[in-house]
């Protein structure tokens, strides 16, 4: 998919690369949850969290919003249980005609984790989804006899 960088996002990206010495792929600021979301490069992630959160809470109080990170897999499985920790991912089902994807979590438990407080959880992957994969996240649903 093609992703187009504005100057806000660009700068975001710079300052996590100069604070953190990691690499973002890319940048979304989420106006809606007022926070800023980085695909950080795969094997980056310990580099741009920091030694117990460090660098986050600084990008925090240099930016002034809320800062989320996702480690960024080739993998669309790989990639949705990045997105969705901690909730487990099991499966996912799309249909190629309507672009709708499904996930299957672990058990109930996982449902309330992978919408998230007020739905964040579920709007970040439908924002990096639909960026990186082209597809809308529909449901989020328990592994059928997973309990």
């Amino acid at each position: 998919m093609e992703r187009n960088l504005g100057f806000k996002e660009r700068r975001y990206i710079e300052e996590l690369r100069i604070l953190t010495k990691s690499t973002a792929l890319d940048c979304i600021i989420d106006e809606k949850f007022d926070r800023i979301i980085y695909v950080i490069k795969a094997g980056d992630m310990g580099y741009a969290i920091g030694k117990k959160g460090d660098n986050i809470r600084r990008l925090q109080g240099v930016t002034g919003r809320k800062v989320e990170m996702v480690e960024f897999a080739e993998d669309l499985r790989e990639f949705l249980a990045n997105i969705f920790k901690p909730a487990q991912v099991i499966r996912y089902a799309c249909d190629d005609q309507s672009k709708k994807m499904n996930i299957y979590v672990s058990d109930k438990n996982d449902v309330g984790i992978a919408i998230g407080k007020g739905g964040c959880t579920i709007e970040k992957a439908r924002l990096l989804i639909r960026r990186f994969h082209g597809y809308e996240i529909g449901e989020v649903f328990p592994q059928e006899g997973a309990f």
